[in-house]
């Protein structure tokens, strides 16, 4: 059995992704719907433990301390490149999006009791195995979970982890094939012709590259301002938790992130480089997902009663079916679609599986700036107000 640190961890977590980046690349079904590398690696590890665990062998004991503040580190990220500027350009899609993402939460639960009433089940098993832990993830199933106990849901926590965990698996492979599909079905293509067009020979002669101690310096400039973010979004979160709004981590280190960056917008002080938090925040999205997926204990999937499995099914059709009126409502075009992928992966887990799901699609398909403004926004920030007032309206309704 290999005992591993968090820095060991890490670099298993590392070969995991490029093991999936490997897969896709010679496996053509994996590329061609665009399923995510990290997914696919870490998947993979955790299938091998599972088969290991069925013969009584311990493959790996993995520390995810540093799960957390990847995952942070992150949203941050996103939380730095969110500019009031282009807020004001597609406010109104936000207000569209989170609207559409409520009402379903809504739809998930009612789905989910009626699944737990077909099964003879105390209703709120559905509301548990519905928004709580589909749309808020692990750390709102598990924040909710002794209320749900208290009310008479027996296991909530067991429940809540195999519920989320499942959907951000299921979310990490449909999303890709799923808007895949969409995208050549209406022939979509990116709105920004840059992307497509070919180099100005011009303009890189009058811009010229820039030194390796500028990119250096831009670089650690970055960092220092993610880690700063991160810090003071530590004490913000705290600030929020005192109220008694439970609220993901990372939901302090966006803000400041989001203020940080807006400063620089109005000031210049810094100059920021959105190329490079964008390539920090990859990086950290990437190996947060192999660490998540790895730790992925399938045999306790697998054990779970068969309401569960059922309710899930039912989820995932569901939303599938629902992102085709995510794509018409936010417009029909490119952008909608690779935000109705986002949705799939935030209404099932999330906001990370989302931003997977689509970072894969505009590799393929060309820059989707819309999307990646207004997906992150609801599903990383303003979800988590709804959803938490959706489930507590749930919780005293069949208490």
């Amino acid at each position: 059995m290999l005992q591993l640190d968090a820095v060991q961890t890490l670099a298993l977590a590392g070969i995991a992704l490029f093991l999936g980046y490997a897969l896709c690349r010679t496996i053509p079904v994996l590329g061609r719907y665009n399923l995510p590398p990290p997914v696919i690696g870490g998947l993979v590890f955790a299938i091998g433990a599972w088969i290991a665990h069925e013969r009584d062998v311990t493959l790996f004991v993995l520390d995810t301390g540093l799960q957390g503040p990847l995952m942070i580190a992150f949203f941050t990220t996103i939380g730095v490149n969110a500019s009031l500027r282009l807020l004001k350009i597609s406010g109104k899609q936000v207000v569209v999006f989170l609207g559409l993402a409520t009402l379903f939460a809504v739809a998930q639960n009612l789905l989910g009791v009626a699944v737990a009433a077909g099964f003879d089940l105390h209703p709120l098993f559905g509301v548990l195995a519905g928004s709580t832990t589909l749309t808020g993830g692990p750390a709102t199933g598990l924040a909710f979970a002794p209320l749900f106990e208290a009310a008479g849901v027996e296991g909530a926590e067991s429940i809540a982890v195999a519920s989320a965990m499942s959907g951000i698996v299921l979310g990490g492979l449909i999303g890709g094939p799923v808007i895949t599909v969409l995208i050549r079905r209406f022939r979509l293509v990116s709105t920004r012709p840059e992307d497509h067009a070919a180099p100005d020979d011009t303009a890189t002669a009058a811009a010229p590259a820039p030194t390796e101690a500028q990119r250096e310096y831009g670089a650690l400039k970055s960092i220092v301002v993610i880690l700063v973010a991160m810090w003071l979004g530590s004490w913000v979160s705290d600030l929020i938790s005192a109220t008694g709004i439970t609220l993901p981590a990372y939901v302090g280190a966006m803000l400041v992130g989001a203020l940080i960056r807006n400063i620089d917008d109005a000031t210049g002080w810094i100059g920021m480089s959105v190329p490079t938090t964008d390539l920090i925040g990859n990086v950290c999205l990437a190996l947060f997902l192999s660490v998540a997926l790895m730790n992925l204990k399938l045999w306790e999937l697998a054990g779970l009663a068969l309401p569960l499995m059922v309710n899930l099914g039912l989820q995932v059709a569901m939303v599938v079916a629902f992102c085709l009126v995510v794509f018409r409502m936010m417009g029909r075009d490119y952008d909608a679609a690779v935000m109705s992928g986002g949705f799939i992966g935030f209404m099932l887990g999330t906001t990370a599986n989302a931003m997977a799901v689509m970072r894969t699609l505009v590799e393929r398909y060309g820059a989707a700036p819309r999307a990646f403004l207004v997906a992150p926004l609801v599903g990383a920030f303003f979800i988590d107000f709804s959803n938490a007032l959706v489930i507590t309206g749930f919780l005293n309704f069949f208490s």
